[in-house]
């Protein structure tokens, strides 16, 4: 049995596909609140506390592999066939893993919200943080997050949103993080930023949405065109208004691109 922590909206529903969201570093499922309560009333709809996360946190060790290892449970113990996942930032670690470990088999389609498929910039790849992360400053990073976690909580959350975001999404989103554990955290951003998911995107059958932030401070455009050239079945959706949360920032378009994807008579591929 999953030892993940779940939110549930919606029941299933005859030709709508259901919906598993995976959230990002430092938040939990209820960051998919808007999700829940627009997408409830047209499918089923699943939104786990990810390993070292929310009312996951202790339950399971806190890396990306045990979360796509309980990922995958909780599809087969609801009996999902056919998700459409929702992996925004590291949740689409998590989502890259479960498919690298387990197969797509229970999958119908894969969203990447704003995320690039390796964190750490080396020499070989440009893509990932906007900060200039590498290997020396995560090393920096790590230690901060262990120590100075209550410190970094509102840095955190205004370079989740563009510029200029609302202050009560931001009040929201630093209060959420600020609670959240410094050691799972530094565990997760640890397993997190040893990932490397470049070789699987060429790999993937399934069809991917890549939605992006046009405004985002975290990933620059060519971490999501590197995929859209690399994807078998692969449709760029921008939400120009959006840093690296539209779904939060733009609820409304975000949703509605959702529904589309979980209609398999309106999904784009």
């Amino acid at each position: 049995m999953t030892s993940l922590f779940v939110r549930r909206a919606g029941a299933p529903r005859h030709g709508r596909r259901p919906l598993v969201l995976l959230h990002g570093w430092s938040c939990h499922g209820g960051f998919f609140e808007p999700q829940m309560q627009a997408l409830g009333g047209q499918t089923r709809v699943l939104a786990p506390d990810l390993p070292g996360h929310g009312r996951s946190a202790g339950h399971l060790a806190p890396t990306i592999e045990a979360g796509a290892d309980a990922l995958h449970d909780l599809l087969a113990e609801d009996g999902i066939e056919d998700a459409v996942v929702v992996g925004w930032s590291m949740g689409a670690l998590v989502a890259w893993s479960m498919i690298e470990r387990h197969g797509a088999n229970r999958l119908s389609a894969l969203v990447v919200e704003d995320m690039s498929p390796k964190v750490v910039n080396a020499p070989d790849w440009q893509f990932g943080s906007r900060s200039g992360l590498d290997g020396d400053r995560n090393a920096v990073f790590l230690k901060a997050i262990e120590t100075q976690w209550p410190l970094l909580a509102a840095p955190t959350a205004r370079r989740t949103f563009a510029s200029g975001a609302p202050r009560n999404l931001l009040c929201f989103a630093e209060r959420e993080m600020r609670a959240a554990d410094p050691g799972s955290l530094a565990a997760m951003w640890r397993s997190l930023t040893a990932q490397d998911f470049r070789g699987l995107i060429p790999r993937l059958e399934l069809p991917v949405v890549l939605a992006r932030g046009a405004q985002s401070q975290l990933y620059d455009a060519g971490a999501a065109h590197w995929q859209c050239s690399r994807l078998a079945r692969a449709h760029l959706h921008t939400f120009p208004a959006s840093g690296h949360a539209p779904h939060l920032e733009e609820p409304g378009p975000f949703n509605a691109m959702l529904g589309e994807v979980i209609d398999p008579c309106r999904s784009p591929n």
